[in-house]
C-alpha cells in the first residue's frame, strides 16, 4: 500500500484524488491548501505527494518534497521557465514527474502524434484544437503544448519557433513547417483535443475526450504509484505506460 498526500485538496482534482486514492486500495495522508496544512509533515508521511494546485505553490512542494524525501508528480499546468529550473534541481534528490495531462489516453495520443508526425513527415500540416471549461485560466492547455511537443519531436524541430497562436485578421498564408493552436472555453467541458493533420486532399485527425476528472486522477494515482521507490531523477507519462 502505497501513502499519498495530496496538495490543492481542497480543488476538484484534489476531491478527485481522494477518491481515486481510496478506490485503488492506497492510503491517502491527507493534503494541504493554500491556507490550509502542514506541507513539511504531508511529505514526511507520505511515500509520493501529487500536486494539482497553482504554478505559486509549486516551490513549496518541491522544498517539503527534498526535505521529506518524497516522490512528487505535478500535474499543475501554466508552468513557466524558472518552474521548470526548479524542478530540474529537485529532481537531482528525488524521483519527479512532471506532465501536462495525467490521463492514460493522453499519453498514449502523443505517443500517436509524435509517430505519425514522423512518418507522415512536412508535407501534413498540423494544427491542433482544445476546448476546455469557462473557468480554465492558461490557454494553450497544458495538453495541447504537450500534443505540439510531440508533434515537434515527431518532426525533428524546436516547438517554441514554429508555433502559431491567436491568429486574427489579415495573418498572410499560414507558414511553412508550423504547428498551430486553436483555444476554445466554455460550458463545463473537462478537455477536448483533437490533433489534425491536414495534406494534399486528405486529413487525419486523433482526439481524445475527456468525460469526467476522474480520468487524471486516476491515472496520477497510477504515475506517482510508478514513481515510489525509483532513484532520483525527472520521468514522464510515457515511462509510466512503457512507453
Amino acid at each position: 500500500m502505497a501513502r499519498i498526500g495530496i496538495v490543492g485538496i481542497n480543488g476538484r482534482m484534489g476531491q478527485a484524488l481522494a477518491s481515486a486514492i481510496a478506490a485503488s486500495g492506497h492510503e491517502c495522508t491527507g493534503g494541504v491548501d493554500r491556507d490550509t496544512g502542514d506541507i513539511a509533515a504531508l511529505s514526511r508521511d507520505s511515500d509520493a505527494l501529487v500536486d494539482f494546485s497553482s504554478p505559486d505553490a509549486l516551490a513549496a512542494t518541491l522544498d517539503a518534497a527534498v526535505a521529506g524525501g518524497a516522490a512528487v508528480l505535478i500535474g499543475t499546468t501554466g508552468l513557466d521557465d524558472t518552474h521548470h529550473a526548479a524542478i530540474d534541481t529537485a529532481a537531482r534528490d528525488i524521483a519527479l514527474l512532471q506532465t501536462g495531462n495525467t490521463s492514460l489516453g493522453v499519453t498514449m495520443l502523443a505517443h500517436l502524434v509524435e509517430e505519425a508526425a514522423a512518418r507522415l513527415g512536412p508535407d501534413f500540416d498540423v494544427e491542433i484544437v482544445e476546448m476546455h471549461h469557462r473557468n480554465k485560466v492558461d490557454a494553450p492547455s497544458g495538453t495541447a503544448l504537450l500534443l505540439g511537443e510531440a508533434a515537434a519531436r515527431g518532426r525533428g524541430i524546436d516547438l517554441a519557433p514554429h508555433s502559431e497562436r491567436g491568429r486574427d485578421g489579415h495573418t498572410g498564408r499560414r507558414a511553412e513547417g508550423a504547428i498551430g493552436f486553436a483555444a476554445l472555453r466554455g460550458g463545463t467541458v473537462a478537455g477536448e483535443h483533437s490533433v489534425i493533420f491536414a495534406g494534399d486532399e486528405e486529413r487525419i485527425t486523433l482526439s481524445h475526450g475527456a468525460e469526467n476528472r476522474m480520468i487524471f486522477a486516476r491515472g496520477a494515482v497510477r504515475g506517482a504509484e510508478w514513481l515510489i521507490g525509483r532513484a532520483a531523477g525527472r520521468y514522464t507519462m510515457p515511462e509510466v505506460l512503457g512507453l
